[in-house]
């Protein structure tokens, strides 16, 4: 299975071309929380709805009925960005995908050592010790920038490493940004504000999975906003 990540503004013109190449679309399932497509020749798009849920009549339609899910995507939302890896970090502010409000920054964390004995154990803690300094500083950059704005926010989102995303989720100062949270975890490399900046973009985007081989030609004509990304 694959996952596409489409533009809102793509995305009619997206499934449009699914259907094309698929023997049209025979249903469209709309649920709170997921929208399938079901084409003609068995293969299937779905949708995980972000900013869940899709307030609109649910059940199954004729044809490719995606109009509420289009409406849903638009919508202009404020939402929060937190992007950790170990040793940087990147928080802001977005609202339509543009970047309101950033602060970016990076603590010295070294590497694992080669070397055993006690200078490996030294090495160890001092690694320890630096990772706790550098997801301090995320944690307070996080409560310093989106904390005061919270209210304006829609929703969360998380982008990064999942263990240092774990340890920020600890800090009870954080927790009612973490209960605003979106599902999953960007995949984003080291945090840098242009990193923050794609993130805005892809955070309004849909995750089309598409389940059956052939519907992965479908990427072959793709827009620029549009990417490939492995599901496990």
């Amino acid at each position: 299975m694959r996952a596409v990540e489409v533009e809102p503004e793509r995305l009619a013109g997206f499934l449009a071309r699914f259907a094309a190449r698929h023997g049209g679309v025979l249903t469209t399932s709309v649920a709170p929380h997921r929208v399938e497509v079901a084409a003609g020749d068995g293969a299937r798009a779905s949708i995980p709805v972000p900013f869940a849920p899709l307030v609109v009549p649910t059940g199954q339609r004729v044809g490719l009925a995606v109009d509420d899910l289009l409406d849903h995507l638009m919508a202009p939302r404020t939402i929060g960005l937190l992007l950790v890896r170990l040793g940087g970090y990147s928080v802001g502010i977005a609202r339509a995908g543009v970047v309101l409000a950033s602060s970016t920054g990076r603590r010295l964390v070294h590497g694992r050592s080669a070397a055993g004995g006690q200078s490996q154990r030294r090495f160890a803690r001092r690694r320890e010790s630096q990772a706790r300094v550098a997801l301090r500083a995320a944690a307070d950059t996080a409560a310093r920038v989106l904390l005061p704005r919270i209210a304006e926010l829609d929703a969360v989102v998380l982008g990064g490493d999942t263990a240092a995303l774990r340890t920020l989720a600890a800090d009870p100062r954080l927790s009612a940004l973490f209960e605003r949270a979106e599902p999953g975890v960007l995949d984003v490399a080291e945090p840098r504000r242009a990193v923050l900046e794609a993130a805005a973009r892809r955070a309004r985007c849909a995750k089309v999975q598409i389940n059956h081989d052939l519907g992965l030609d479908a990427t072959h004509q793709h827009g620029p906003a549009e990417h490939r990304r492995g599901i496990s």
